[in-house]
């Protein structure tokens, strides 16, 4: 039986303003700032879909200029933008500035507390065009244990079967990391990171991280599960 390794991309790596974004959402005093959080994660996304942009497919298009007619490859067709809600909305509209034609599908899903405070991830709804023969970018900004993304990329599944996928995250945890590529074992399957941190705290929440993202930048909620 072939086993299946998933591509795995780390963008932050490499020194660019990538990592002056990545800088910014996690410090404490410029979180204070909802709006920039908020740009800071749109900025991100914007990145990530630059550099997905350049593994899909063109094609030459002949555009008609003033003076002439210019031969420009073009995309042959837009991804479909998955997030998980409440926070992946600002990274996907990075992602969405720069697909701007793309068709989108939304994930619902949440951590549900037992009584030892221990957690499951809750699915609970999806919007989501007909995805067969799609590229489709699931984005949510941090991998943490990584069940939301698996939850989500095997929900989104049932909307049809895609030529690839690409799981777009900022920050993930080393044991996230090491969920989701032992979890999805597809070839056609790419895991995008800005950065990677080592540990994660009792919580699950990622160390050092940079907090509870969907909070940063909507403000805190009232968790009625």
């Amino acid at each position: 039986m072939k086993i299946f390794k998933m591509e795995v991309k780390i963008l932050g790596e490499t020194n660019s303003i990538f990592n002056q974004y990545i800088a910014e959402i996690r410090d404490e005093i410029v979180q204070k700032d909802s709006l920039r959080f908020r740009r800071n994660l749109e900025r991100l996304g914007e990145v990530f879909a630059y550099e997905i942009s350049k593994t899909l497919c063109y094609k030459i298009n002949d555009v008609k200029t003033p003076l002439g007619i210019a031969k420009v490859p073009k995309l042959k067709s837009q991804p479909v933008l998955a997030t998980i809600l409440r926070a992946g909305l600002p990274l996907q509209q990075g992602l969405l500035n720069i697909f701007d034609q793309s068709e989108n599908a939304f994930i619902s899903a949440y951590r549900k507390y037992d009584e030892n405070n221990e957690f499951h991830i809750e699915f609970e709804y999806l919007a989501s065009p007909s995805l067969d023969e799609k590229v489709v970018i699931i984005s949510d900004p941090m991998l943490a244990s990584g069940a939301s993304m698996e939850i989500g990329y095997r929900a989104l599944l049932e909307k049809g079967t895609p030529n690839h996928v690409h799981l777009v995250a900022i920050i993930g945890s080393r044991k996230g990391l090491e969920y989701v590529t032992g979890k999805i074992k597809a070839e056609n399957v790419t895991l995008w990171l800005g950065a990677i941190d080592e540990d994660m705290n009792e919580k699950s929440y990622i160390i050092p991280g940079l907090g509870d993202a969907g909070d940063l930048a909507f403000g805190p909620k009232i968790d009625s599960h």
